[in-house]
């Protein structure tokens, strides 16, 4: 497989050649177009001044005269007529030409090979050295007609000049594909970085050391800096998995050590009837934690799946949340706890059975950390075009400050805030999080120690 330097470079040069072969054929479609016929009427323009000279003075000896034109830098090929030809100057390299067309010159006729006889690319044609690339015209001698066919010595007028493009040419063209070669490198430099990158970030280290490519000021800097960004949070998301597995084999671990403990004993028959009642009775509260934590767990791995919809249906929100009163009333009636209820008719399309994990939630903790004798409420607001908000405050024992940014993160407790028993496992505002960012809504929180706590909910208009 061939590497992206080798890539590149190949590119580079496959561009340059079929750029100059592009370019080969417009210029000459630009000679055929522009050039060509000027150039053989310039031709035709000699040969007759040639010829006239020579009418002028008829008595000159006619291989003399030609002899001279010639050395001024031409090719001439006279034939007379018996067909006898004779060269002067450069010899023509190939090319033939017939004796139809010889005999058309000598009866007066214009012989126009550099139209007529060229099949190779046009731009080529001014070049090249055949008897049939040049003009034929008729010249009249004391000894009878003549046919001249003329054309430059291109190799006597200007080969210095053609040798001399050539090697430009040439040179121009090595050193590009030098320059190529070199200067790719700098081009694929900044991704063998990356590559360097990535490798170490598949071996667990995501210190990647891109400083010198984000400080780029091109694509290649955007590049790194995102990178770098992007193994800062896995970098994150690693730590992050550490944790949820530290989490949950501790929060597993303490009941499953319980159970074991008091099940041991009660198998053991070294405690009291009473004993072994209590112990058999804390063995069902861990059990129920453990399936109430597995069940969260579950749904926490649901609400996570890329994949996953909501069944979104229009539903009363304010019945709904008159439900979940009703369905803990035990709870707060035990603990004789103040109802403040705005709940105004509202609808809603939305995912009913998760909003109704959300609302039992926080009134659940509402209800948990509200001392004897408190008061929480419950407050339905239409926001119109911005959806409906949902507010649930008690007048509990509050959050500090410093714990309000993590109270969302899974199995955070502010146990010494709160003074929460051992019972939560700390998803359960993660799953609330979760679901509300689900309907693209918003969750707050204000809260202040010894006076209570504060949760809006909005929800968005679907």
């Amino acid at each position: 497989m061939k590497t992206l330097y080798v890539r590149i470079v190949l590119t580079f040069m496959a561009v340059a050649f079929v750029s100059g072969m592009i370019g080969v054929l417009l210029t000459s479609l630009y000679y055929q177009e522009k050039i060509k016929t000027n150039n053989e009427d310039k031709i035709l323009a000699m040969g007759q001044s040639i010829r006239a000279l020579y009418g002028q003075d008829s008595d000159v000896n006619l291989d003399t005269y030609l002899t001279g034109i010639a050395a001024l830098g031409f090719q001439i090929y006279a034939v007379d007529g018996s067909l006898n030809g004779k060269m002067f100057g450069g010899a023509f390299k190939h090319g033939k030409l017939s004796n139809e067309e010889i005999q058309s010159v000598l009866d007066g006729e214009i012989y126009h090979g550099m139209k007529e006889e060229n099949n190779r690319l046009e731009i080529f044609s001014l070049f090249e050295n055949s008897i049939r690339n040049t003009v034929g015209i008729p010249l009249p001698t004391s000894n009878g007609p003549n046919a001249l066919f003329i054309r430059p010595n291109l190799e006597q007028q200007i080969g210095e000049i053609r040798i001399i493009v050539a090697v430009l040419l040439g040179f121009t063209f090595l050193t590009s594909l030098v320059m190529i070669v070199i200067l790719t490198r700098f081009i694929v430099k900044p991704l063998q970085v990356l590559k360097k990158a990535t490798q170490q970030i598949g071996k667990g280290n995501f210190n990647v050391g891109l400083e010198k490519s984000r400080n780029r000021k091109d694509e290649f800097g955007d590049l790194a800096e995102h990178f770098a960004r992007m193994a800062e949070s896995i970098r994150q998301l690693d730590r992050m998995r550490q944790e949820f597995v530290a989490n949950v084999s501790h929060e597993f671990q303490t009941p499953l050590t319980s159970i074991q403990g008091f099940a041991r004993a009660v198998l053991d028959k070294q405690v009291t009837e009473e004993q072994s009642e209590r112990y058999l009775t804390i063995i069902e509260q861990e059990s129920k934690r453990l399936s109430s934590l597995s069940k969260q767990l579950l749904k926490l791995a649901a609400l996570d799946k890329e994949d996953q919809h909501l069944q979104i249906a229009a539903f009363r929100l304010d019945e709904q949340i008159r439900e979940i009163i009703i369905m803990l009333e035990w709870q707060w009636s035990e603990k004789q706890l103040n109802l403040e209820l705005e709940l105004p008719e509202a609808s809603i399309a939305a995912d009913a059975h998760l909003l109704y994990e959300v609302w039992l939630n926080l009134i659940s903790n509402a209800i948990y950390f509200t001392p004897m004798g408190g008061t929480i409420g419950v407050e339905i607001a239409d926001c119109g075009s911005d959806g409906i908000a949902i507010e649930i405050r008690d007048s509990g024992i509050g959050i500090p400050a410093s714990e309000l940014p993590f109270i969302f993160e899974r199995f955070h407790k502010a146990d010494k805030a709160r003074n929460r028993s051992s019972t939560g496992s700390g998803l359960g505002l993660s799953i609330v999080h979760k679901i509300v960012s689900l309907h693209q809504g918003t969750i707050e929180v204000r809260s202040e120690q010894g006076k209570g706590t504060t949760f809006t909910v909005r929800i968005p208009r679907l």
